[in-house]
């Protein structure tokens, strides 16, 4: 009878231990923190927010320490940060680098605004109203085009800053733009030649 009782807590264990194991890793991923580690550096690496890397660990500081272990947060897939990637490429080729983040920037922005869409995917491919699509490079198939590695690190770099910037929503050529409802818009920062708004 001994035996059985034990055979009966061990096994609840370890399917106790297996579904909560399994819970954990179909959330988030942990990463051990190595001398020289910055929770900008993490949030790099793996393509997350440094305000949701403290969320998630509840740090109300960025301070972190060698050997600590820090739960990494789900970020947007690969095939999203590919297309985001592709339409950094095309909308600010030739622009300086912090115009490529800040590119990626308003489309993160308009993920977490409740005025668009909530996925990478679905913002890029919308429509307005009158039928076509909010960025030219999907109008033109230039989003088609692979993207180079500036535009990809501009992709991490906008999604460990994600968070933290002034909520541009919209970016233009103030040159060739002929809308005058996005110069309206209050300009939050200009970089190169665009002008970021929300």
């Amino acid at each position: 009878m001994k035996k059985l009782k034990g055979l009966l807590l061990a096994s609840t264990l370890t399917v106790s231990l297996f579904a909560f194991h399994t819970n954990v890793d179909a959330a988030s991923s942990t990463h051990t923190v190595k001398s020289g580690d910055t929770l900008w550096k993490i949030g790099m690496k793996y393509g997350v927010s440094v305000l949701e890397l403290r969320d998630m660990n509840n740090k109300i500081s960025n301070m972190i320490y060698p050997g600590q272990r820090l739960v990494i947060p789900q970020t947007i897939s690969a095939s999203d940060k590919e297309l985001l990637a592709r339409l950094v490429q095309a909308e600010a080729k030739g622009e300086p680098y912090a115009g490529k983040v800040a590119v990626a920037t308003v489309v993160l922005n308009r993920v977490d605004s409740p005025l668009f869409p909530n996925t990478v995917k679905k913002v890029i491919y919308e429509r307005s109203e009158n039928g076509s699509y909010a960025f030219t490079p999907v109008q033109n198939g230039q989003i088609n085009q692979a993207a180079d590695s500036s535009a990809k690190k501009a992709v991490e770099e906008a999604l460990t800053f994600r968070g933290q910037g002034k909520g541009s929503l919209y970016f233009y050529n103030p040159e060739t733009s002929k809308s005058k409802w996005i110069l309206s818009r209050e300009v939050t920062t200009t970089i190169g030649n665009h002008r970021f708004a929300k």
